[in-house]
């Protein structure tokens, strides 16, 4: 994400213009723009226009409009965000009060202004304006049949290809038909390879299965990019490891990256930051109970208490339409950093975000037990 100006002033209201990049600034404007606040942006309006004959025609204009944002839509195929409003200042196109959809694409600058830009908004455009946050990795999870093709970004995780094949069984005494059935399945995990990662900027490719598909597509792979001369696989050897995952489902890609030899490559990387904080809170769950605590009544009383070393809180949390509520997720924010501790905030997007919401979206791991926190407590909390 590219910073082009920022005007805040000292009652945090203000403006901010951005210039997203690609797919992952797209998700950062997804968590930053919310209903009440101000977009402008330039956008195709359709315009009529009579002759002087009287015939009517209709032609697209490009302007620039501001609108209040009433609705937001997240496109996560074409990486695009769709935001719905009534434009608020004058436009020769477009009358005062009328509805239009602002569509932010990467690379279309837009301006967004905010009554309150608060530390968490803050903190995002911080990261997404960093160069050093873009270590990608990439990740084919498979087994026997199904394969999925994903990029692992710091925000999100993007599944770029599905592929399903129906591969015969082994009969007894002739396996042709299943050799050529995984030879079909094995050259269309190869082309996805090809056409959806970019080499150039992932630093990883993990290879992840059950049982031997992962060695049997590994040397499937460099037996075709040596027979094709593929150039670019080949030169990117390095960067390939297989792991093994319980099955060639996306949820598997946590287990993978979870492996000490994948952690080690993106020791660097925010996925591996979340999925390593994710099992230290489970750890701490299963052997120190009384120092892991969920659920935001809980969460809050932590806070107060300065005991939160480590805060797991998902965006979609944050995303909150209810300004009290997303006050209240602030402020617990802003206590936890103050008082030396680390916060973590997880993508629903990502594998790990999604098992964290399913935990009420929010945890802490604790420097000492508060009094007054038990287990029963604790799942009672699920609730808020």
């Amino acid at each position: 994400m590219k910073l082009v100006h920022r005007d805040i002033n000292k009652d945090s209201s203000g403006q901010i213009t951005l210039v997203p990049e690609d797919g992952e600034d797209m998700w950062h404007a997804y968590n930053l723009v919310q209903p009440g606040d101000s977009l402008r942006s330039t956008t195709l309006r359709k315009v009529q226009s009579e002759s002087s004959t009287g015939s009517v025609g209709s032609s697209r204009v490009r302007t620039m409009l501001t609108i209040a944002v009433e609705a937001i839509d997240f496109d996560s195929q074409a990486c695009a965000l769709h935001v719905k409003g009534r434009n608020i200042q004058e436009n020769q196109y477009v009358k005062m009060g009328a509805y239009h959809t602002l569509d932010l694409e990467p690379n279309r600058k837009f301006v967004l202004a905010k009554k309150c830009w608060d530390t968490v908004h803050l903190d995002r455009i911080n990261v997404a304006c960093d160069p050093t946050q873009n270590a990608d990795v990439a990740a084919v999870v498979m087994q026997e049949g199904l394969a999925h093709v994903c990029l692992v970004l710091s925000s999100m995780t993007l599944v770029r290809a599905k592929i399903e094949t129906q591969i015969p069984r082994k009969r007894k005494g002739n396996a042709s038909q299943h050799d050529k059935g995984v030879e079909k399945f094995f050259d269309a995990v190869l082309q996805a390879i090809v056409r959806h990662i970019n080499f150039e900027v992932v630093k990883c490719v993990i290879i992840a299965s059950p049982g031997f598909v992962k060695d049997q597509f590994y040397d499937f792979l460099w037996l075709q990019a040596t027979k094709t001369d593929n150039r670019t696989l080949i030169e990117n050897k390095s960067k390939f490891i297989c792991v093994h995952s319980s099955s060639g489902f996306k949820h598997s890609l946590k287990e993978a990256l979870m492996d000490p030899s994948v952690a080690s490559r993106l020791a660097d990387t925010k996925a591996t930051a979340e999925i390593k904080a994710l099992q230290d809170f489970y750890k701490t769950l299963q052997h120190e109970p009384d120092k892991a605590c969920y659920g935001l009544k809980h969460i809050e009383k932590a806070s107060a208490a300065d005991a939160i070393d480590v805060l797991l809180i998902t965006d979609m949390l944050l995303r909150s339409l209810d300004v009290a509520h997303r006050r209240r997720l602030v402020k617990i924010v802003d206590q936890v950093k103050d008082s030396g501790g680390t916060v973590r905030v997880f993508s629903s997007m990502h594998v790990s975000g999604e098992q964290l919401g399913q935990l009420t979206g929010i945890a802490g791991i604790l420097r000492y037990v508060v009094p007054g926190m038990s287990d029963s407590e604790n799942s009672s909390d699920e609730e808020d």
